[in-house]
Formats: C-alpha cells, sequence, structure tokens
C-alpha cells in the first residue's frame, strides 16, 4: 500500500526511526515524533503546507489542550514569516517559504460545543475558536461556521435559561408528548436545534465539505464529540456524551456536577470524511494514549473505534510521540531489529507481558508461549539464552525489586515534591508513611503550583456558609481579640483543632477546623481591611461562588482563595503523622495561571523559588511526578521540566553527589512493570489508612468533582484500584505461594505495589529535555 507523503510528511518521516505504514496490521499512515511540543510543530507545518496550496479551502481545528503547541507553532510562523529564522525553519521542514499563506481565505468549521451554553462564557468552544482561530489567524469571520446555542432556536428576548432552567434537557422529548407549557417550549427548542444541525451539515457539504482536519483523541477514543459507539454515517447532531468523555470535560465545565448534565452539538464522523480528498490528522502524545491509537490505526471499520472511520481517507494520518506509539507491535518489532541488543529491562517487560497474558508464573514459560508472541519473540532471539536462565533472572529482578520496596532509609532527609496537593498521597503514600517510621527522617513537603483550578464553586461557597456559622459562636470571635488570625505560630492550632474533631468523629470540631483556616486566609488575603468589613466580605464572596458560571476563569484573589483551601487540606494529611506546617511549603509557581494553556516554567518564577528551597533544605532524597512525556495533565510535565532544571542548578552549586531522585506516577500515568526498580508493597491496613486520610483531609476532592475517566468515585479508591492490579501483575509472575508463604508477615500481607523509579540525578536528567531548549522567554 503506497503512501503519497508530502514535502513536510517526507522530512518527518525521515527524521523517524519508523516507517509510516506498516500494513497489514496498520490501516492508517502514522508519523512518530519526539516528544508532545514536535507534534504540534510537525502538524502547524503540515497545515501551513496545506492551505498554501489550498486557498479558500475549509478548515477545521480542535479545542482544548491537544493542540496547545500547534497554535503556538502557527503564531509563530505567521507573525515571524518575513524573518531569517522562520524563513530557515520553513524551509528546512519542507515549507515553500516565499509563499505565505492566505488566512483569510479560508472557510473555518466548527467542530462541536456543549449545549446549553452561551457563547459568552470563557470555557465555550465558541469562545476559544474566535480566540485562538479566528482571532489570532487572522480568518476573516465571515467565513466561519460556529456552533452558538445562543443563536439556535431562541426567540428575540428569550435566554437559553428560559428553556432549560437547570442546563439538564431531556432528549426523550424528541419522541413523546409535552406535559406542561414548559416541555411544549423544550420540544418546540429541540425540533429547532435538530433542524439547525441539519441545516449545518448542508452549508459543510455546500462548500465541498472539510478539507483540512485536525483533532485530538479522547478517552473513549471519541473523535469531536462522536464516542465510541457512534455510527461511522453519522452527521451534525445533538446528542449525549458518556461518562468517559464527561469526566474528560469536567475541568473546562466546572466539575462533573456540570459535565453531566450537558450534551453537545458536534459534526459527525460523515461530517469528517464526507469530502475524499481530506486531509484528517488525529494528534496524540503520551503512553496513556498508546492503546486508545494502537485499536484506531489497526481497527477495521467498527462503532466501537470511531477513529476507524479515517481508514477510508487517503490522507488521514495519524501523528503521535514515541510514548504514544508504544502498542503498535509493528513498531515496536522494528525497534527491537533495528537494535543491536536487547536490554534486561526489554526481556523483563516482554516476559512480565507474557506471562500475564498466559496467567502464568514466569518459571512456567515455555518456548511455545515465546514463539506465539511475536514481540516476545524478537526481543528473545537479541538474547541467545536457555528461556529458563532468562525466566530465573527475571524472577529475581522482580524480587530484587520487591526488596528495595521493603528497604527502609535512616538518617536521610527527604524533599517530597509534588504538581498537585494530592499527588504524593495518590502516587506512593504507603512508602512515605513507612519512612515516616524511622524517627531518624526527616521530612519536607512542596507543593509547586496553586491547585486552585479544582476547587469548585458549590464547595467554596460551603466553606462560606460554614464561616459565618462560626462566627455567630462567642468562643470563636474571641480568637480575633487573641490576634490569633494574623500569627503564623498559630496555623498549626487549626489543623490540630480539624485532626481532633476526626480522631474523635465530632464534626463540629472538624468544621471549627475549617472555618478557623478559612478566617486566616481571608486576612491574608485582604490585609487588614477583611476585619473591619468583614460580613461584607463574607456576603460578596458568597454571591460570587453561588451566582458565577461554572469553569469560569476566577479572578487572581478568588484562584488564591482557592489554591489556600487545598495548602490547608495538605497541611491536614501530613498533621495526621504530626508533621508542621513549617515542613511543609506551598511555592505557587508563576506558570500555573488557570489560563487554557498554562505557560512554560521560567527561569525567575517557576526555577528560582525551586532552587531556593533545595538549597535551604540540603535534601537526601527527591521524589518527583515522572511524566517525561506528557501523559498525564501537562502541569505534571511543566513542573518536572522546571524541577530538572533547578535540580541542575542546585548540584552544580551545591557539589553534592550522592542525592537520590524517586520518580513516581498516580492515577493520571503508570509505570510498566520493568521501569520501576522499587515496588512497595501495600497491605489492606494501609490502603484502608490512605482511604481515610484521603477522605478526611481531601474535602475539596472527596466527591470527585473532577473524576479521573477511568473510575466514578474519589482518587483514593482509583489509586488502591491500580495499585491491587500492579500486585496482582507481579503475584501472576512470582506466582501466590511466593507471597503466601514468605517469611515476612509484610509480604504475606500484601495486596496491593506501588511502582517506583529510584534514579540517579543524571538518569533523571537523560529522560527530561533540557528546560532551555522548550521555553522561549529564557
Amino acid at each position: 500500500m503506497k503512501t503519497n507523503l508530502t514535502s513536510v510528511e517526507k522530512i518527518a518521516v525521515e527524521a523517524s526511526p519508523y516507517a509510516v505504514l506498516y500494513p497489514p496490521t496498520e490501516k492508517i499512515a502514522t508519523i512518530v515524533v519526539e516528544n508532545f511540543p514536535a507534534l504540534g510543530k510537525l502538524a502547524a507545518m503540515r497545515f501551513i503546507e496545506w492551505v498554501q496550496d489550498h486557498p479558500g479551502g475549509v478548515i477545521s481545528l480542535p479545542t482544548g489542550k491537544s493542540p496547545e503547541h500547534f497554535i503556538k507553532w502557527i503564531q509563530r510562523l505567521l507573525d515571524g514569516w518575513n524573518t531569517s529564522e522562520v524563513q530557515r525553519l520553513l524551509e528546512q521542514n519542507g515549507v515553500d517559504p516565499a509563499k505565505k499563506p492566505d488566512m483569510k481565505s479560508l472557510h473555518f468549521v466548527q467542530i462541536d460545543e456543549f449545549y446549553p451554553m452561551h457563547s459568552s462564557q470563557h470555557n465555550s468552544f465558541s469562545y476559544y475558536v474566535k480566540h485562538f482561530y479566528i482571532k489570532d489567524f487572522g480568518l476573516d469571520p465571515s467565513k466561519a461556521l460556529l456552533i452558538d446555542p445562543t443563536q439556535i432556536g431562541l426567540e428575540p428576548g428569550q435566554k437559553l435559561q428560559d428553556i432549560w432552567p437547570d442546563d439538564h434537557v431531556d432528549l426523550t422529548l424528541r419522541y413523546r408528548q409535552a406535559t406542561n407549557e414548559l416541555e411544549r417550549k423544550q420540544k418546540s427548542m429541540l425540533e429547532a436545534v435538530d433542524q439547525w444541525c441539519m441545516e449545518y451539515e448542508h452549508r459543510i457539504r455546500e462548500l465541498g465539505g472539510i478539507g483540512f482536519f485536525l483533532g485530538g483523541i479522547g478517552p473513549d477514543g471519541h473523535i469531536g464529540f462522536n464516542i465510541k459507539g457512534s455510527d461511522h454515517h453519522s452527521t451534525t447532531r445533538l446528542c449525549p456524551i458518556n461518562y468517559e468523555t464527561q469526566a474528560a470535560a469536567a475541568t473546562d465545565l466546572g466539575g462533573i456536577e456540570t459535565a453531566r448534565k450537558r450534551l453537545v452539538i458536534t459534526i459527525g464522523l460523515r461530517t469528517i470524511t464526507y469530502n475524499p480528498d481530506c486531509t484528517a490528522i488525529v494528534i496524540a502524545a503520551g503512553q496513556a494514549k498508546a492503546n486508545l491509537v494502537a485499536q484506531a490505526i489497526q481497527s477495521d471499520d467498527h462503532i466501537r473505534v470511531p477513529a476507524s472511520c479515517l481508514g477510508k481517507l487517503p490522507n488521514a494520518r495519524f501523528y503521535i510521540t514515541g510514548g504514544a506509539a508504544i502498542s503498535l507491535p509493528e513498531r515496536r518489532i522494528e525497534s527491537v531489529k533495528s537494535s543491536t541488543h536487547a536490554t534486561d529491562a526489554d526481556v523483563e517487560e516482554v516476559l512480565v507481558d507474557l506471562a500475564t497474558k498466559k496467567n502464568k508464573t514466569l518459571l512456567e514459560l515455555t518456548d511455545a508461549d515465546v514463539q506465539s508472541e511475536r514481540f516476545a519473540s524478537a526481543i528473545l532471539e537479541k538474547r541467545p539464552k536457555p528461556l529458563r536462565k532468562l525466566t530465573q533472572k527475571v524472577h529475581d529482578r522482580l524480587i530484587s525489586k520487591i526488596g528495595n520496596g521493603v528497604r527502609v532509609y535512616k538518617n536521610k532527609c527527604f524533599l517530597h515534591t509534588e504538581p498537585h496537593h494530592d499527588d504524593i498521597m495518590l502516587g506512593y503514600f504507603a512508602q512515605v508513611v513507612r519512612h515516616f517510621r524511622r524517627f531518624t527522617n526527616t521530612h519536607h513537603f512542596m507543593t509547586l503550583t496553586s491547585g486552585f483550578t479544582s476547587v469548585t464553586n458549590e464547595f467554596m461557597r460551603s466553606q462560606m456558609v460554614n464561616l459565618r456559622q462560626f462566627l455567630g459562636i462567642h468562643e470563636f470571635r474571641a480568637l480575633l481579640e487573641e490576634d490569633y488570625y494574623t500569627q503564623d505560630d498559630t496555623k498549626d492550632r487549626d489543623v490540630w483543632e480539624y485532626l481532633d474533631g476526626v480522631a474523635g468523629r465530632n464534626e463540629h470540631h472538624k468544621a471549627e477546623g475549617c472555618a478557623r483556616r478559612m478566617l486566616r486566609n481571608l486576612v491574608e488575603l485582604f490585609d487588614g481591611s477583611f476585619l473591619s468589613n468583614m460580613d461584607a466580605r463574607i456576603n460578596e464572596l458568597e454571591n460570587y461562588f453561588a451566582t458565577v458560571y461554572p469553569g469560569r476563569k476566577d479572578p487572581d484573589y478568588i484562584q488564591k482563595l482557592k489554591g489556600m483551601c487545598r495548602e490547608w487540606e495538605a497541611e491536614c494529611l501530613w498533621g495526621y503523622y504530626g508533621w508542621q506546617c513549617k515542613n511543609i511549603r506551598h511555592l505557587r509557581l508563576g506558570f500555573y495561571t488557570g489560563d487554557i494553556f498554562t505557560e512554560e516554567p521560567t527561569m525567575d518564577e517557576d526555577v528560582m523559588p525551586i532552587v531556593s528551597e533545595l538549597e535551604r533544605i540540603r535534601p537526601d532524597v527527591v521524589t518527583v511526578a515522572f511524566d517525561p512525556e506528557a501523559s498525564g495533565p501537562d502541569t505534571h510535565y511543566k513542573v518536572m521540566q522546571a524541577m530538572a532544571e533547578a535540580l541542575r542548578l542546585y548540584l552544580k552549586s551545591s557539589g553534592k553527589t550522592d542525592l537520590k531522585i524517586w520518580g513516581y506516577r498516580n492515577v493520571w500515568f503508570r509505570f510498566d512493570p520493568s521501569e520501576a526498580n522499587v515496588y512497595v508493597p501495600v497491605t489492606m491496613a494501609m490502603f484502608a489508612t490512605a482511604h481515610d486520610a484521603f477522605m478526611n483531609s481531601f474535602s475539596s476532592q472527596k466527591n470527585a468533582s473532577f473524576p479521573s475517566y477511568e473510575y466514578d468515585g474519589p482518587f483514593s479508591e482509583l489509586a488502591q484500584r491500580i495499585q491491587v492490579q500492579q500486585y496482582r501483575t507481579i503475584k501472576t509472575c512470582l506466582g501466590r505461594e511466593w507471597f503466601h508463604n514468605h517469611e515476612s508477615a509484610l509480604i504475606r500481607g500484601t495486596r496491593g505495589l506501588v511502582f517506583l523509579k529510584e534514579m540517579t540525578p543524571e538518569e533523571f536528567f537523560h529522560s527530561c529535555r533540557e528546560l532551555r531548549k522548550s521555553v522561549e522567554n529564557i
């Protein structure tokens, strides 16, 4: 099968370790690039190339976080087109630098929108499209087909809220009779929306269909909002979305509570494929997307796999990172064939995977088992040793890793870092607690961002109500006379009050601890002016949280207040084990702004504050959320880059040579067993402790307003599920008897495993791009 590559694509494939297509297994041409920013660069170059060849063409571009680097590269290329630097970049990447694209000539088609949703809201896709594409790309607004719910079916003076007062759209009204006046209006509106969708589809087809489509791939494999199960002949329509998609949208919409109510208007899969010459590109970064990507690229046309509909387009492409390509077997085999040898980690990976698939222990695997799996066979051909010796070696390596997880350091200073306030707990809580028990160890905790985006307005409103109730109690107000709320040395007392309530199962004491800290935060936030105008300020805040639309970007002082709530939760968590506020640092790094695209970390605002803490604490062990390819939230990726640069500077100035790095992952992304070298046993008692601590400490998170798409519930339960699955994998490899008959009660009681990667600084740096290469404003 021959794939006609463009100039841009030919250069990208030459730079890639892989061919563009491996038939018959792969059905859609795929280009693999090094990392997330490179993904955006390739998509941008291909887009510019397409526009040069198709003036007046029809384009449809994605919203969300996936196109971050695509958008930044387009802006950079257009703004600096005539500069020598951009001219050189264009030529190097296969774009004709002599022909600046005519952006005004293009027609734009919006892919999707939530319904009901006001287009003026900053979290609407209409707003996104107008800001990032029409304005920043210099498109002609008159040539844009937009999905604006406020312009669909409403009579003059009528608002969406008049029709959908609770934002719930009952699609059964399409088929049943209305029972009251409101339902009659709603039924009429549904007919108007359906008619509008049909006309929108017709307008797209009048333009000849979409010529250039760029999209991401959702957690269930959705393209646009065409979720798993969508008809491949579907057109523009109003439809519901599944839980996975709601969870992914929760951050944009201000919580899963809002996302559950929303329907969507989306172009259909047939809308995308209507034009047989359409250049349809799907971009995906990180190992967390690998299985979805493999399914899409390798699947025959099937409703379970929305992206499989693209297989009929000769110009369909997947642009992905190396991590996102990890589940494509033909490419993995190609990598093996081109390598000179297989590492111990390679052998471990395939044998653990093979044992799991065959439901056998490692030592029970046979040559026939190996030959039945092409990738395993290809790897082991590079290690010409008897299978028994290889399985024994992997068996011993797994046991050694468990031994590493049982070992407890002493006389060490730990600096535990996390992008968000619950990342440590969800990542490796059992390991932290085990090291608490050595009194010779010292622990410091550092949260890098404010974390305000994961706090709902409803939660904040409830905290205001709680504070107002306690302000009516004499003993609580008496603390004002003692200047209690302006003294840093009384902060621990807030924590103790709350934890006394937890210990005694006394909701009043817990609520008073929360009220104390909220009042303290407000005093700090508004300085001395708050106490003289307390009631009015609280009224103002209550009104804000009750009336502002969910998902709106908050003003700076609200962001700070929400972040303070998260900081309080972290102090309560570590207070469980006696650690005081002085051991807990909240850096509130500047790149974390609540914008759709968080800024890249900068030296002054983000790196140097970390360096200062490293110099103050002088740790022996530093823990890092280890996400080198942006598989989890982009905050993790950017924090890791800032941490890497800070550690480089610190080690250079301190001369420290024995620093250890613990890389951890949590509910967003996991280690393969072969990637980790420390397996920490987790017992039933530890699971219970962790869940109890999470639910009591992280009050803003226990209702799971911003959940994982994998699990509809609190993160502590998902973390347990992951650790149990990791244990089951290793138990299959070693055999249940190894655990159940072990001489150690800890191993016999193990029901979960935490995977960590202990590294030297050099090993850690090897996994990170240098910050200076990814940050233009240093």
